[in-house]
Parts: C-alpha cells; sequence; structure tokens
C-alpha cells in the first residue's frame, strides 16, 4: 500500500489492518516503522517510488502479493492557472500521481496475476468531475491515472481486478494545503473524514457497470 503512513492511506492501512497483513509504503522510515508498529502484522516498504531502480529491488523483495493499493499522490505546489504553471511543475505532479502508478503496478502484476489479485487507485473527484480553474494540473493527471485504470482494467479482464475509487474533498494534509494556498480557513468538519473513505461501506452516487 503506498501513501501509507497519513490521510487516506493511514486510514484503509488501519481498515484492513484487522485481518490482513499490511505491507506499509513511504519515502520515510521513520514514519513508515511508526505505522508498522501499530498494525497487528504488518512490514515496511520504504522507497521513492520516483526512483525507478530503487522501487525494482523492493519489489523483487516481495514474494506474494494479493493486492495493490495505489494512495500516494500530490497536488500542485502552487495551484494557479494554465498560463502560470511550468514544465517542472507538471513533470513533478505527473511523475508521482501517473508515471510513478504506472511503473509499480508493472513491477508487481506478476504477483498479483499469480494471487489472481487486485489493484485498487485512489483517485479523485477531480478526475472524474468538472475542473474547476485553477486546478489543471492536478485534474490533469487523476485523469491520466483514470484513463490508466481503464486501460490496465481491459488487459487485466479476468485475472487481476482492478478498482478506482474517486473520492471528494478529505480532511488529508494535502487539504489544509491547497486551501492556505487559496487564502481559505480551514474546517475539517466540511470534509470526508479519511475513515469515511477506507470503510468498506458507502452510499453510492453513481454506479458505473461495465460489460
Amino acid at each position: 500500500m503506498t501513501g501509507a503512513t497519513r490521510g487516506i492511506g493511514r486510514a484503509i492501512a488501519n481498515e484492513l489492518g484487522h485481518d490482513h497483513h499490511i505491507i506499509v509504503g513511504g519515502r520515510h522510515r521513520e514514519a513508515v516503522e511508526k505505522v508498522v508498529s501499530e498494525l497487528l502484522s504488518a512490514s515496511p516498504f520504504v522507497v521513492d517510488l520516483n526512483d525507478g531502480d530503487a522501487t525494482a529491488a523492493a519489489v523483487s523483495q516481495l514474494d506474494r502479493l494479493d493486492a495493490l493499493v495505489n494512495s500516494a499522490g500530490v497536488s500542485a505546489r502552487s495551484p494557479g492557472n494554465i498560463a502560470s504553471q511550468t514544465r517542472d511543475e507538471w513533470r513533478r505532479v505527473l511523475e508521482i500521481n501517473v508515471v510513478a502508478v504506472a511503473d509499480l503496478t508493472r513491477l508487481v502484476l506478476p504477483l498479483l496475476r499469480a494471487s489472481h489479485g487486485d489493484v485498487v487507485m485512489i483517485n479523485s473527484g477531480s478526475g472524474f468531475l468538472r475542473t474547476p480553474a485553477g486546478g489543471g494540473v492536478y485534474a490533469a493527471s487523476k485523469y491520466a491515472l483514470r484513463a490508466l485504470t481503464h486501460a490496465l482494467r481491459e488487459e487485466e479482464r479476468g485475472v487481476v481486478r482492478v478498482t478506482s475509487i474517486h473520492p471528494g474533498r478529505v480532511d488529508t494534509d494535502m487539504q489544509v494545503e491547497l486551501q492556505a494556498q487559496a487564502g481559505r480557513l480551514y474546517d475539517a468538519s466540511e470534509y470526508l473524514r479519511p475513515q469515511s473513505v477506507a470503510a468498506p461501506y458507502a452510499q453510492p452516487w453513481r454506479l458505473v457497470l461495465r460489460p
């Protein structure tokens, strides 16, 4: 599970940790080890997913995997219209939110095929609904992730189950940063709780059935 040290990823780790062994993914060893110590059964997966060689080396140490939850992601550092965004910022967001996800998924697919496992993409409402002004970089990465998920589902149909989750605005560190950058006061009660996204039940807003 990537992004498992905070936010939605941490909430999912806590929820699944009651009866699953969790491979806790994150960049910072101290944060990863803290989560590992708080779960019933867990092991660390400390790696910078932007480092392809390091990611491949870490995956090579795994001998079994039943599910991959791609939860790690970033927002643009300074939300603004398309005219104000730099090439470097586009690359940073797309590398983390799309390229790193695609690469890790590719690397673990042999394990998931062997277990007839699952891939779960924690996407965003920004990858499903109309994009607000100033959200172009982040939304573009999330729409790209949605397309990647659709393609993976078709390619692995009947072997690996692929699910995409698009929560609305959630009370996470990322949301705090976004509202601060926009100059708005933050009220956690206005947002979904990470635990609500992680819970094994939901109130459907739209259900899409595919043949």
